[in-house]
């Protein structure tokens, strides 16, 4: 419940006048009050490393260089121009990133809107009517004391005398009412509850700009890996045919010793099993990259029958060598998700104020200026015009704590937004943390995988070599083919990790988007 009351009402002398003006500026001398907390953007984390041990570069053909900003454009230092067409491609024509302009647009709009309240609103009014009056005198005549009291008579402009009222010549006869009105009104933003709206709007518009730059960087980095993922699966289809055309060459000398008597036919069946379960492990890898090529075709921005005509593969992706780390500090400034939580932190302190606001006392000043005939000819004839200036209070008194709740509750969510914003914080650094580790390890293990397979290619060669003149056993065979095999489906899995992992280190450090060109597809 609240308590309202009309401060000024109608006048036609001065009083009514001085009242309002009175009104008017001990509200604009208010009205530089907000009540609420004001937002203080919250301090980064004083952190020298992402990690205990500081960030060293992983080596193998990788380094680090700490301080050294991020290019917009990240994806080129793989140094492939399929993917850097593929990634513009998806900026431009993928639906995703222009539902997150949209959503720039309502919530820029939706601030715009509400700038509007600060200013005074002005309306007009216009009124034709044609009106036919009871013939009932009683009822006319009481119809005749309301209707002089709201529309005096309009004066002759000859006679200079009232004009009669047809309801006073003939009560059953027709008249028409002529009314122009001009409607001002204006509530003084005393305690900011307008301009705290108008902040929560900014800052909602704000985070949208985030989220639209969070929704950029990963559409980017999911073309990146998804491109890198089908250079994987095209890399493990090769070696899958490679071992397949091995262990066929294998099975055609265990045939020819076979026809000789050199061995048993059971030599030969076990290389025939060993070739079938090879070619078992092709149709699934053939599944996963026709299912990658929908998945990079949908990025693009495409329908799945209007498939991309890029291919990727390994060795036309190339590792990047130097690979920019930001300063710890600054990564609060960078990750688009952070700015985010930022925004929605800020918005949530002045939701703060508004709710307060709502619970104090408000004023709003109206005034209403028109005139009123029977005839159109005399709406500006002396005696029809008229003003009304009033100003109205109106307090919340009781109203089962409703408006108490709904502050506590804008309390408690600012509390929230509190915690998420640190808690986002915390997980960045954690992704940043993760890939920097990742890194470091995926260079040992490419290193690793490498020379296993070059020792493994080695080793089969020579049984192979010795397979031809019946020095090895068929055990011997088996164990080298089988050794090869998993050594190159290894390698070509631990460099694809790396390429990806790299991706997973510039998508952590925020991408970059402060530095992209104006040119650059949005």
């Amino acid at each position: 419940m609240g308590k309202t009351s009309d401060i000024c009402t109608q006048g036609t002398g001065a009083a009514s006048m001085m009242c309002v003006a009175t009104l008017a500026w001990l509200a604009a001398s208010l009205a530089g009050c907000m009540v609420g907390p004001d937002f203080v953007q919250p301090l980064g984390p004083d952190a020298p490393h992402f990690t205990p041990e500081g960030t060293a570069s992983p080596g193998s053909g990788q380094r680090f260089v700490q301080g050294r900003d991020i290019p917009a454009d990240w994806w080129a230092l793989y140094r492939s121009k399929p993917l850097d067409t593929l990634v513009r491609d998806a900026l431009e024509h993928n639906p995703s990133l222009e539902a997150a302009e949209a959503a720039i647009g309502v919530a820029y709009f939706n601030a715009e809107a509400q700038r509007g309240v600060l200013l005074p609103q002005v309306g007009i009014l216009a009124t034709e009517s044609q009106n036919l009056q009871s013939n009932n005198r009683a009822l006319s005549a009481i119809n005749q004391s309301l209707f002089n009291q709201f529309y005096p008579s309009p004066y002759n402009l000859v006679t200079g005398q009232p004009t009669p009222s047809p309801l006073t010549t003939n009560p059953n006869a027709p008249y028409g009412l002529f009314l122009k009105q001009l409607s001002i009104s204006y509530a003084p933003d005393i305690w900011g509850l307008n301009r705290r709206t108008l902040e929560s709007l900014e800052a909602q518009t704000q985070q949208a700009g985030f989220q639209l730059e969070g929704a950029r960087l990963a559409l980017t980095s999911n073309v990146v890996v998804a491109a890198i993922q089908e250079a994987s699966i095209r890399g493990q289809i090769e070696a899958t045919k490679n071992i397949i055309a091995i262990l066929k060459d294998s099975l055609e000398i265990l045939n020819r010793q076979y026809s000789f008597g050199s061995i048993a036919k059971a030599d030969v069946v076990a290389q025939e099993a060993a070739l079938a379960q090879a070619e078992q492990a092709l149709p699934p890898l053939e599944k996963q990259l026709a299912l990658q090529r929908d998945l990079l075709t949908a990025l693009a921005g495409r329908f799945s029958f209007d498939e991309i005509e890029q291919k990727f593969r390994l060795s036309q992706l190339k590792l990047p060598g130097t690979v920019p780390v930001s300063v710890p500090s600054m990564l609060v400034a960078q990750r688009p998700d952070i700015r985010a939580a930022e925004a929605n932190l800020h918005a949530a302190t002045a939701a703060v104020g508004i709710a307060r606001a709502s619970r104090l006392p408000n004023i709003t000043l109206s005034a209403n200026l028109g005139a009123s005939a029977f005839h159109a000819a005399q709406l500006f004839a002396p005696g029809t015009g008229f003003y009304t200036l009033a100003a109205n209070a109106a307090q919340p008194l009781f109203d089962g704590m409703t408006l108490l709740n709904k502050e506590r509750s804008a309390v408690a969510a600012l509390e929230q937004a509190d915690a998420q914003y640190r808690s986002t914080v915390i997980n960045a650094f954690q992704n940043v943390a993760d890939a920097l580790r990742s890194l470091q390890v995926d260079a040992r293990a490419v290193e690793t995988a490498r020379k296993s397979e070059d020792a493994a290619k080695r080793s089969l060669d020579i049984v192979r070599m010795q397979l031809k003149y019946g020095q090895v056993s068929q055990i011997a065979v088996f164990t080298a083919q089988r050794i090869y095999f998993s050594a190159s489906l290894l390698r070509v899995q631990a460099e694809a990790t790396r390429l990806a992992d790299t991706a997973a280190l510039f998508m952590a450090l925020g991408g970059g988007w402060w530095n992209r060109d104006p040119d650059m597809p949005h």
